[in-house]
């Protein structure tokens, strides 16, 4: 379909070569797929993506894996997935405001933490005492898109999800946006999380905290923001201005030493790296006895495959299915890991 002798994809590449800022990631100059595909005529490469990441099947785990506390019953603390809504609300309000290209900072938004574990960070410290080679739930966002799920994803996307860690630093302004984007948004809803669960209260956070950001998260958010587009815009770089960034750092170190580290919403954590760890080594005795020609290397990656996939309440049923009694043994449904063992390519 074509209008006025061009494809609606070819009109928004123009539009992007017109409005965008100098320095924004143009979908007609991207470095392409793993795999050479014939162009869309309606989407640019990067909403392909973005619609590839939000219809896969680790997109939907995301509502049942843990963000801060584990399997909450309260329907209003945020999982993984309202995270990772909220990261991709933020990011693109940034990059639109900076003329940079919000498609492309969308799809980076939505598949940043496809390769999160059951029980957050808690799930992915136990995996990466595990693997011989650790864990990295960066890096493994990048395995289920390129290798699990097989999306077959641009290069500048794969970039900004493999670089939205902490000590990464990725090659597109967009990817540093979304970088960016995640830390302020986790530190900003876990204070309410945790308000939530009555860990802290308005009255805990630094005085400091409270006469710069505010107690309100909205205008806590709204002031980061405006913060970041001020002292970022034209700029070849996404920061923040030397106060408001000292200011966020204090308050991140807070919510560490208050609520991530030490507060009652760690004290399951124990029983539920036990939890992963029990069934890490029960799948790895199974594919051992079933894979006996296989190298154990590629058997923990399959087993890390199947168990970093899991939602909470998954993980769970399956550790009820192999180490508590049952009136009837129940079908174990594990086909999905003896999927991944012949991805794997382990051999009987």
């Amino acid at each position: 379909m074509k209008i006025d002798g061009l494809t609606v994809r070819e009109r928004i590449e123009k539009k992007e070569e017109l409005f965008l800022s100098p320095l924004a990631t143009r979908s007609s100059n991207t470095k392409g797929r793993n795999r050479y595909e014939l162009p869309c005529e309606l989407r640019t490469e990067f909403q392909r993506d973005r619609d590839r990441i939000l219809h896969s099947k680790a997109f939907r785990r995301l509502k049942h894996k843990t963000q801060v506390f584990f399997s909450p019953y309260d329907d209003h603390f945020r999982t993984r997935m309202t995270h990772t809504l909220e990261v991709s609300q933020i990011a693109r309000t940034i990059s639109r405001a900076l003329d940079l290209n919000e498609d492309l900072t969308e799809a980076i938004s939505l598949g940043h933490d496809l390769g999160h574990t059951p029980f957050g960070h808690s799930g992915e410290r136990v995996l990466n005492e595990l693997m011989p080679n650790g864990y990295k739930h960066n890096e493994q966002s990048v395995r289920v898109v390129t290798f699990i799920e097989d999306l077959n994803l641009t290069q500048e996307t794969l970039d900004g999800i493999l670089n939205h860690s902490y000590d990464c630093c990725p090659s597109t302004l967009e990817g540093q946006v979304v970088r960016l984007s995640d830390k302020i948004a986790y530190i900003n809803h876990d204070i309410q999380d945790a308000i939530r669960a009555k860990i802290i209260s308005n009255d805990d956070i630094p005085k400091e905290s409270v006469e710069y950001f505010s107690t309100t998260n909205r205008i806590r958010l709204t002031k980061i923001v405006n913060d970041i587009v001020e002292n970022s815009y034209g700029k070849n770089k996404i920061i923040m201005s030397d106060e408001c960034f000292e200011q966020f750092i204090k308050l991140r170190t807070w919510m560490f030493n208050h609520v991530y580290d030490n507060s009652p919403a760690k004290q399951a954590e124990d029983k539920a790296q036990n939890v992963i760890k029990r069934l890490f080594e029960y799948y790895c005795e199974e594919l051992n006895r079933i894979y006996l020609s296989s190298e154990e290397e590629n058997i923990m990656q399959t087993v890390c495959d199947y168990v970093s996939g899991m939602t909470d309440r998954y993980v769970l049923i399956k550790f009820k299915q192999n180490f508590l009694p049952e009136p009837l043994k129940q079908q174990n449904n594990d086909e999905f890991l003896f999927k991944l063992a012949r991805m794997n390519g382990l051999n009987k």
